[in-house]
């Protein structure tokens, strides 16, 4: 089960990236930040409107060096007929991975079995190939790019800032925690 912390699995799928097909494995997210953002199928309702947003925020996903997969039980051959047909989808530059197999799914553990597709899901994984966020809603709710990257920011600074902390809504820039003896009960 995908656990904060818990390490990437290895995979090895078929994409649909810029126009063309590609393969993209584990070894090929190792060494950087990224997400996984697992949503139930092409062609839907509330999907392409999460991933419109994704889209209209990848260039401060870029500058805070994350890499973006969006997966989904769908074939990537479908991923490009979906991105040549639909205005929203077509904004896309990011990857997105096939999984029709639902391996890549089953590794996150956000597969429903019984409906042949993926829960909404969104794992951020640090370079070393640990999940450090995770979120996973209802089918019926979408996702927001600015919380993730609200989100990804904290990580990002806890990760290169060891034994501080950030509080609840914190942003880049604001105050943050160092847990002491002296914070007890003082917060």
């Amino acid at each position: 089960m995908a656990r904060i912390n818990s390490s990437l699995k290895p995979f090895e799928t078929d994409a649909f990236h810029n126009g063309k097909f590609i393969k993209v494995s584990d070894a090929d997210v190792k060494g950087k930040w990224s997400v996984f953002f697992f949503y139930p199928a092409d062609f839907t309702f509330v999907c392409p409107t999460e991933l419109e947003d994704l889209a209209e925020n990848y260039e401060t996903f870029q500058k805070l060096g994350v890499e973006i997969y969006s997966v989904s039980t769908d074939k990537h051959f479908t991923h490009k007929a979906w991105h040549d047909t639909s205005p929203a989808i077509s904004k896309i530059k990011f990857v997105m991975l096939g999984d029709p197999t639902a391996h890549i799914a089953r590794n996150f553990d956000v597969y429903i079995e019984e409906a042949g597709v993926a829960d909404r899901g969104t794992f951020l994984i640090d370079p070393e190939g640990r999940i450090q966020y995770i979120e996973i809603t209802a089918g019926s709710v979408g996702r927001s790019a600015a919380e993730l990257i609200a989100k990804i920011e904290a990580a990002q600074y806890v990760a290169s800032h060891p034994g501080e902390v950030c509080p609840a809504k914190w942003k880049e820039g604001g105050a943050t925690l160092t847990p002491s003896l002296d914070l007890v009960g003082k917060i």
